[in-house]
């Protein structure tokens, strides 16, 4: 199976290195920058399980353009605000039999992609992994969660899905084939916006904003605001997820914080369309209000504003 792995950052350069250390066939599109970075030192993985280097193959999107080449699997590993920049760049790689396998948080990026390629070609896709790049290109995996979750959407168990299986298995992740991969994007979804509403809109990790006057009870607030919107969506959190989320949104003395919060504190992009925006449409389709939530977003997109003045 010929892959093409969308950027070598945090997500799509830990799996696509991980496939590739592995004997897969993958090839990264990347930036020139890039590029010339992953030639001179080789893509570098920082791993609890154990440190890697590999000299993948490398494309731009001037050497795809002018020269077309379709792959069997593209796996999509982009920040969803960099998404319509990658599609015009990976495009030419989509042939006739050509699977997507997005790997972005939230739902709406399915919505883009369905539309440009058609929905028969993307799968739901979702990694559980604390990663961060650092300075030197370096990719760092922060603990020892290290799993990608796939499927197809309909729930059915087709040939396509059953080869990718085969592919991702023993290539140095925990790879799942989920029976219905749209419902645990969904619970992975409201617990990123919970969380990221919540770090970000009192600016602080989950223990400082439990610790702080009316935080753990603005905290509780904000994640039953999300899983409302999820459960009028169908999508309801079982039991069991429910109860380890709310553990993990309040716990006391807790560092964790959201991938938005600390981009934030980068002055780096964030994802506050993508992960809050599109929550709130959902939700007032359902005549849903989520006012801490709307209120994270607010902020958010004032942020996001400054940043482009």
């Amino acid at each position: 199976m010929k892959i093409l792995v969308i950027g070598a950052g945090a997500v799509g350069g830990y799996f696509g290195g991980q496939l590739a250390s592995a004997g897969r066939d993958v090839t990264f599109l990347v930036r020139p920058a890039r590029a010339a970075q992953l030639q001179r030192t080789g893509l570098q993985i920082v791993d609890p399980y154990g440190d890697k280097t590999v000299h993948p193959k490398l494309l731009t999107a001037a050497d795809l353009k002018s020269n077309p080449t379709p792959f069997d699997l593209i796996l999509i590993s982009t920040k969803a605000y960099s998404l319509d920049a990658a599609i015009e760049d990976f495009a030419p790689a989509v042939g006739p039999e050509t699977l997507l396998l997005p790997l972005l948080n939230g739902m709406r990026h399915l919505d883009t992609l369905d539309a440009r390629f058609g929905s028969h070609r993307v799968l739901g896709g979702s990694v559980q992994i604390i990663g961060d790049m650092d300075a030197e290109g370096r990719i760092h995996s922060l603990g020892k969660l290290h799993d990608l979750n796939f499927g197809e959407r309909d729930k059915s168990l087709t040939p396509r899905i059953q080869a990718l299986d085969e592919t991702f298995r023993n290539a140095g992740f925990e790879s799942n084939l989920k029976p219905d991969i749209l419902a645990f994007m969904w619970q992975k979804w409201t617990l990123l916006a919970a969380m990221g509403a919540i770090t970000c809109l009192l600016r602080g990790s989950i223990g400082e904003v439990e610790a702080a006057p009316g935080g753990l009870q603005t905290a509780q607030a904000i994640a039953a605001e999300c899983v409302a919107i999820a459960t009028a969506n169908g999508y309801p959190p079982d039991e069991k997820f429910h109860a380890i989320m709310i553990k993990r949104l309040t716990e006391p003395g807790s560092p964790l914080t959201a991938s938005m919060y600390r981009d934030l504190q980068k002055h780096a992009p964030v994802e506050a369309d993508h992960i809050l925006g599109d929550l709130l449409t959902r939700g007032r389709a359902h005549h849903l209000e989520a006012p801490l939530v709307q209120a994270a977003f607010a902020q958010l997109s004032i942020y996001s504003h400054s940043l482009k003045a």
